[in-house]
Parts: structure tokens; C-alpha cells; sequence
């Protein structure tokens, strides 16, 4: 296909050519375990990476290597991997790059399960996870890095207020010491922001959530910029020779001889989906290929209707607060226009000026909203995120968070803004009767 394409044409045709799946116009579902080798010749050439194909399906299939590629094309990207959750992409992506112990810098605006992943998971394997002192300010990433660091890790809008990260000043601070700038940019997807393009290095993303965009996958993606260098002498894994990538003579290589232009990625699927076994299945990557390929039109009629459905809380005599980077006094403004000119994307919360009783009866008073723990759906959804999705967290944690009891959590999806509105409003009365 031709190199230069817009967004549009790659989310419909990027990665895949018919002539190489017997002229499938859709994308054909590889349900298969294995495939058949050929001869003992081909065998060596495709164990030795001379000639790239399929061996297995844990490790690589042709359905899930089009999502793979259009992902990677989306974002301008050297290379992707598909694994099984989100959680699977932070965590393969995080232990990939602080392997043999070390630190990783992030901030307390997370979802709640990587920041309870932080606390009982990752101590164990010998890594440690620092949080800065003020999110929005850069130089508390500066000052805040160790000689240990080998990584920062940050959402690019966090889960669940919508704050949003200056992506572009911490790669800076990050690319000063060696280390890498790891963004989940789930929140985002690669419609309303690249983030390589401001300097990050490696983008994870849960697929389950905007890519895909039904409610109907769990998935997460992997991608890499291939800038990045990974034999700067504070990643040894990258650099030490490995049996299983011996070349065809017999040398033993390390993973940034065998896959230069692509290390990151390629050592997470040898590595980590081969061997801790965490693999997107051919069906669901089939799945969320269907969903990319109408992300931009999903994704602006959810930003549009949230718009409305922001201003609407912010006059209501219900809400003590809005946090959206649109919302009156949001300090977020001059980086969505930077970041994100096409929008902030679906998620924000809300403050429920009400008790907790109040708030409890609101929820199960809405008709059209699903009280779920899901986002980026079809389906608008809400949630008490200090119960629910960050329940995890403690209340000083939570304070940390910015996520104080009367949050709620709202995810907009594709329904008339004015019928959700309407729903929020028999919500309110019920709630308060």
C-alpha cells in the first residue's frame, strides 16, 4: 500500500493485502492451533528469522498480526503486539523494561488496578514504583528520577478525571536520563492522539475499551516508536546474547541484533507472550478490527455528545464539580488544544452534590446508562469510581487521586445526547425524592 495515507484509509485497509488471504475482502478469523511447516528447510529459516511466518498461535497469527500492523500504522510506529488484556500490555510493557529489577516513575492519576498492581505484584519481582509529588508539573518527574529509574510511565487521560498528560515535556526529562516514556493511551486511542509523535516511546493500550469499541473483547496492544535506544547500557536484556536467537550459522544474538528496527516489541512476543502465555485470540482480533474500522466516526459523535452532556452537569444544582478538560476552570485546557485539538475524548467525572445514599439511589435510578465497569463503549456507562473501579485504593490514596466519595464516573457512547440527558434528569429527581 502507499507509504502516505490518512487515518481514515488505515483504520479500513492498513495491514492487510487480499492477495495474501486468497482475496478475503474481510480479514479471515486463523482459528488454528498451528501451522504446517512446509519441509524441514523452512523450519530453520523461520526458527532462525531468516523468513518471517506463523509457527503458533500463542506467539503469532495472521489475524491477529493485520490488527498488529494497523495498530502500529495508526500510531506511526515501528511495530506492535497484540496481547490478551490491557492489563497484560502495561504489565508485559512495564516488566520489559525495568526486567532484572530497577524503578519506574508514574503518577497517582491511574486506573485503579495498575495502581493496586503497583502495590502487591510488582515489589515482588524486585521493582519499585514511585509516584511524583505534583502530576502536572514536569520538573516533579526531574526530581523525582533515581539513578535506578528505568522508566516513566503515564496515561495520556487519566482514568477517571480526564486529566491530561504533557507528554512532550516528561519525554524530554525522560530522554535526558536514557530511560523511556511509556503512555497508556487507552483513553485517547490513536485517533485523538499520537503520542510517538510528542516524544513517547512505547504506547500500550487496553483494546477491550475505544479501539474496539462494542463491549464484546477483552484485548490489549503494545507499539513501539523504534527510536528509542535500548543499548544505552541501562537495559542489559536487550543487549545479551540468547541461545533461542541463534542465526543460521549457529551465533547466539540478542534480541536488538536479531529485530533492530523493532527490539521492544519483538522481545515482549518471545519473551513474554511466549513464555507467560498472555495471547489475543484470532477471534478477538478479528473483533476488534471490525470496531477500528469505524473508530474516528465513533469516537467524534462521543466527543460531541460528551461536550453537551458536560454542560449540561456544570448548570446543574446537583453537581458540586465537572472534571473535563472543557469543563469552566479545567487546568487542562491549553493541553487539549495542544494534544488533543479533535477532543478530550468520552470519560470524565462528575461531583454528586447529594449523601452517598443519594448518589447509590441516582445510579440505579438511570435507565439508559449501564452501570458497568467499562469504558470507550457503544453504550453510555456509568460508575461510582471510589467503589468501583478504584476501590482499591485507600482513602488517602484516593484523595491522592484526586477521586474524592461523590465521584461519578461517566462514559459516553453513541445514544442521543438528549436522550441521555433526559435520563440523567428523571435520575436526579428519583434520587432526591
Amino acid at each position: 500500500m502507499p507509504e502516505e495515507l490518512s487515518f481514515d484509509t488505515i483504520k479500513v485497509r492498513g495491514g492487510y493485502d487480499p492477495a495474501q488471504h486468497n482475496q478475503s475482502v474481510a480479514v479471515p478469523i486463523y482459528q488454528t492451533t498451528s501451522f504446517e511447516l512446509g519441509d524441514v528447510a523452512r523450519a530453520r529459516r523461520l526458527t532462525t528469522f531468516e523468513e518471517f511466518g506463523f509457527l503458533y498461535s500463542r506467539v503469532g497469527n495472521p489475524t491477529t498480526a493485520v490488527l498488529e500492523q494497523r495498530i502500529a500504522a495508526l500510531d506511526g510506529a515501528a511495530a506492535a503486539v497484540a496481547v490478551s488484556s490491557g492489563m497484560a500490555a502495561v504489565t508485559y510493557a512495564l516488566l520489559n523494561t525495568v526486567e532484572g529489577g530497577g524503578r519506574i516513575l508514574t503518577t497517582p492519576q491511574l486506573y485503579g488496578g495498575t495502581i493496586d498492581s503497583f502495590k502487591k505484584i510488582y515489589p515482588r519481582f524486585g521493582v519499585e514504583i514511585d509516584a511524583v509529588a505534583n502530576v502536572d508539573d514536569p520538573q516533579s518527574f526531574e526530581s523525582a528520577i533515581r539513578p535506578d529509574t528505568k522508566g516513566i510511565f503515564v496515561e495520556s487521560i487519566s482514568n477517571p478525571n480526564a486529566a491530561i498528560a504533557d507528554i512532550e515535556a516528561i519525554a524530554k526529562v525522560a530522554h535526558a536520563h536514557q530511560i523511556p516514556l511509556i503512555v497508556d493511551n487507552t483513553f485517547a486511542t490513536p485517533y485523538l492522539l499520537n503520542p510517538i509523535r510528542f516524544g513517547a516511546d512505547v504506547v500500550v493500550y487496553s483494546a477491550t475499551k475505544g479501539l474496539s469499541g462494542h463491549g464484546n473483547i477483552i484485548g490489549g496492544i503494545i507499539v513501539e516508536s523504534g527510536k528509542f535506544d535500548w543499548g544505552n547500557g541501562k537495559f542489559p536484556q536487550f543487549t545479551e546474547p540468547s541461545f533461542t536467537l541463534r542465526d543460521s550459522a549457529g551465533k547466539e544474538r540478542s534480541i536488538l541484533e536479531a529485530f533492530p528496527k523493532f527490539p521492544f516489541t519483538a522481545r515482549i512476543r518471545f519473551v513474554h507472550v511466549a513464555y507467560l502465555g498472555a495471547s489475543l485470540s484470532p477471534f478477538e482480533a478479528y473483533l476488534a478490527l471490525l470496531g477500528i474500522e469505524t473508530l474516528s466516526e465513533r469516537v467524534s459523535k462521543q466527543v460531541e455528545s460528551t461536550k453537551k452532556i458536560v454542560r449540561y452537569l456544570e448548570q446543574h444544582e446537583k453537581v458540586s464539580w465537572v472534571k473535563y478538560p472543557s469543563a469552566e476552570g479545567s487546568p487542562y485546557k491549553e493541553l487539549a488544544a495542544k494534544y488533543l485539538p479533535k477532543g478530550a475524548g468520552s470519560v470524565f467525572t462528575f461531583g454528586f452534590k447529594g449523601t452517598i445514599e443519594q448518589s447509590e439511589r441516582f445510579i440505579d435510578a438511570t435507565k439508559l446508562f449501564s452501570y458497568q465497569a467499562n469504558v470507550g463503549d457503544a453504550r453510555s456507562l456509568i460508575i461510582n469510581s471510589p467503589k468501583t473501579t478504584h476501590g482499591e485504593l485507600t482513602e488517602s490514596e484516593q484523595r491522592l487521586a484526586d477521586i474524592p466519595p461523590e465521584t461519578i464516573r461517566l462514559s459516553i457512547g453513541l445514544e442521543e445526547p438528549s436522550d441521555l440527558i433526559a435520563d440523567l434528569d428523571q435520575a436526579f429527581v428519583k434520587a432526591f425524592e
